[in-house]
């Protein structure tokens, strides 16, 4: 069983103002919680001494939540409490972590939960922001922007017009008329173009490595840059990549820099490669990433540059885990 617990306001003291109000609410928490009439084991209310004309409880069962207990206490008269405030806890038989919900005035209540995050991660490969950055966005409860996923949908709809990728002119014309669309269900990325999800044909190798080739195009990553800042202007979310902060999103309240040693990120991908049968050599690895951190950090378009006012996370003497809560420790430090 599980407890969530939630909060709005009333613009007034009227039957009408609770009743919407409390329907808002409960319907909220039941959606973003995946509840069912079933499930639910209890509903329990107060709300502040100002709330007079209405009882929650009430409210709540005219608005259909009907088929378990229901309780409303009144709050105590407090200098300074938020006016009209409505609290709820809402006793679930289920597994899902639990996801709080404040509503109108009552987001001031949770600041930690209710403020739009906007999270930028940079770094070299193999530092472990990729990784961070998707477990960062699970714990939160918000986007994990998988930008290269962009990329590949551009690819893709060159492959399904039939443009040669090589010819600047017939990539120009696909991307200037792509119908490309990136929502969040059910925890995950959903990638649509011309309104089919094509989250997994995006996937194919074929497609990932064709998606290097349209990036490379200035115009390419201009539309790109412009939908990814369109989407965090909108929502919360976790972004990785080369030039998140510096270029993307300059304006992000909390910005990174993950790094970690050449020796490390190559021992890193040694182990996986080898994981995978792979008979690669360590010095060819650590070769490579050198040569990769040259060519992202001088490129023209894009370079790897650490913000001036991102916080380094040197990741070359942490787990995955401890990489993640520090980034949430310095994020709920400016909360």
């Amino acid at each position: 069983m599980i407890a969530i617990r939630g909060a709005t306001t009333a613009e007034a003291d009227s039957p009408e103002e609770i009743r919407g109000a409390v329907k808002e609410l409960l319907t909220e928490i039941r959606d973003k919680n995946g509840l069912t009439a079933e499930n639910i084991v209890c509903i329990m209310f107060s709300s502040t001494a100002d709330i007079t004309s209405f009882y929650p409880a009430k409210a709540a069962r005219e608005a259909g939540f009907a088929g378990c207990p229901l309780f409303s206490s009144l709050e105590p008269p407090i200098a300074g409490s938020l006016k009209r405030c409505i609290r709820v806890m809402v006793l679930a038989e289920t597994e899902q972590k639990p996801v709080p919900v404040y509503l109108r005035g009552a987001v001031n209540l949770r600041r930690d939960i209710t403020k739009k995050l906007v999270v930028a991660l940079d770094g070299p490969a193999g530092s472990g922001k990729t990784t961070a950055a998707k477990t960062l966005a699970k714990e939160l409860n918000i986007l994990y922007l998988d930008t290269g996923a962009m990329y590949r949908a551009c690819a893709l709809a060159c492959v399904n017009a039939g443009a040669d990728l090589s010819d600047e002119s017939a990539v120009r014309a696909v991307i200037d008329g792509i119908d490309l669309k990136i929502e969040y269900c059910d925890g995950r990325q959903v990638t649509l173009l011309g309104g089919k999800d094509v989250s997994e044909e995006i996937r194919r190798p074929e497609i990932s490595q064709l998606a290097s080739k349209v990036s490379a195009y200035g115009f390419v990553r201009r539309k790109m840059v412009e939908m990814q800042r369109r989407i965090a202007a909108t929502m919360s979310c976790v972004m990785d990549g080369r030039d998140i902060g510096t270029n993307v999103l300059p304006n992000a309240e909390h910005k990174f820099y993950v790094t970690a040693s050449v020796e490390v990120r190559a021992k890193r991908r040694y182990d996986e490669d080898r994981a995978k049968g792979y008979n690669v050599s360590y010095n060819d690895i650590i070769r490579e990433i050198r040569e990769r951190d040259k060519r992202d950090s001088e490129r023209e378009i894009a370079p790897l540059k650490c913000a001036d006012d991102a916080v380094i996370v040197d990741t070359s003497s942490m787990t995955p885990e401890e990489a993640v809560e520090f980034i949430k420790s310095k994020i709920q430090e400016k909360i």
